[in-house]
């Protein structure tokens, strides 16, 4: 996802929307492997759901690894977001005394 696209939504939106893609990506990875493995298929067929499902396989891979780096970002900005109140909380005390 491009950066700016990013910028647009929350980092919890899009973990949500990254996830429900790698969800789909492999039902229908499972969906190719039981139509590899279950039926007879003319090697024609057979080569192409295999390249369908190299296909998915590496689609699948990428959202893991855009999902560890959004993770990671969320990571990031909660411990950020925990700093900032801890700031305050300790000029509030600070004030208040």
């Amino acid at each position: 996802m491009t950066r700016k696209k990013r910028e647009n939504l929350g980092v919890a939106l899009e973990i949500d929307g990254l996830e429900e893609k790698l969800s789909q990506c492999r039902r229908d990875l499972e969906a190719v492997n039981d139509r590899l493995y279950r039926t007879e298929l003319s090697p024609e067929a057979r080569k192409s759901l295999e390249r369908e499902k190299n296909s998915l396989m590496s689609k699948a891979s990428n959202y893991e690894k855009e999902l560890k780096l959004l993770r990671q970002e969320n990571r990031k900005n909660m411990l950020l977001s925990v700093a900032i109140f801890m700031l305050l909380t300790l000029v509030y005390v600070y004030w208040t005394m």
